[in-house]
């Protein structure tokens, strides 16, 4: 029971992932706080951080594959979202009600900008509740400090996972082609499932996932894979083999071939 209580709850997750994640962060936001700080003309022993950079780091050094942790859904999710709460604060005297409407307005501006950005809330909910500070910043706010903790924060971030060997900005593998010059599909592709198999499963669960389209199909390539090999069925040439065939004559000549 006790092990158990350590199994992650993050597919893939590891105890050296979990460890770079934790001193990336912990990189990441003493020197976002310090950097922040000099730019804006403060001294280097003051932090000039808001809180949804603490969130934000937990995407981007735990889970840097997210499309949520992306360098754009980070800079630009919690950018507007204080963008948007500093507006509603202004329109909307009533607390409760600000809160509730800077926080929709935050999660429908990041979906139409692409950068759904979790934080992108807290950002919102800080310009409303952020008290004297935030209100003086006025339209500043979403700019210094949001914006700028968050470019500097991607940067630290692009820089870290680059010296632990980890791909950030994360870009989804391409769907496989045929790299022989014909009309047949990849191998991989004439065996199980399709692409539209995919967005059909997708659209019967009615739920969104935290993966990028063309991930979720290499993953499922990969498991198919496994269970082929696993599978006691022998897999059968007819069942890869490539129906549009480039084909010469016996007696053509060779420049003809090489050609081909």
């Amino acid at each position: 029971m006790a092990f158990r209580l350590f199994v992650p709850i993050l597919a893939g997750a590891t105890l050296r992932e979990r460890l770079l994640a934790c001193i990336g962060a912990m990189i990441g936001i003493a020197l976002t706080g310090v950097i922040s700080a000099l730019a804006n003309g403060s001294g280097p022993h003051v932090a000039l951080l808001v809180a949804p950079m603490g969130a934000s780091a937990v995407l981007l050094f735990a889970v840097p594959s997210s499309p949520l942790a992306q360098p754009w859904s980070i800079i630009g999710g919690n950018t507007i979202s204080a963008l948007v709460g500093v507006i509603v604060a202004h329109f909307v005297h009533e607390p409760v009600l600000a809160t509730g409407i800077a926080v929709a307005l935050a999660i429908a501006a990041m979906s139409f900008a692409r950068c759904l950005h979790p934080p992108g809330g807290a950002a919102a909910l800080t310009a409303v509740f952020g008290g004297p500070a935030v209100f003086s910043s006025g339209l500043l706010f979403p700019f210094v400090p949001v914006a700028l903790n968050s470019i500097v924060l991607v940067a630290l971030g692009y820089g870290i996972h680059k010296l632990s060997r980890r791909n950030y900005p994360h870009v989804a593998a391409p769907a496989l082609k045929s790299t022989h010059g014909t009309i047949d599909p990849p191998a991989r592709e004439r065996v199980g499932f399709q692409p539209e198999d995919i967005d059909a499963a997708l659209g019967a669960l009615e739920e969104t996932f935290d993966i990028d389209r063309n991930d979720l199909e290499r993953l499922l390539r990969q498991v198919e894979l496994q269970a082929m090999v696993r599978s006691p069925r022998t897999l059968l040439c007819e069942d890869i083999m490539s129906r549009d065939v480039i084909s010469v004559d016996e007696h053509a000549p060779a420049d003809q071939a090489r050609h081909l």
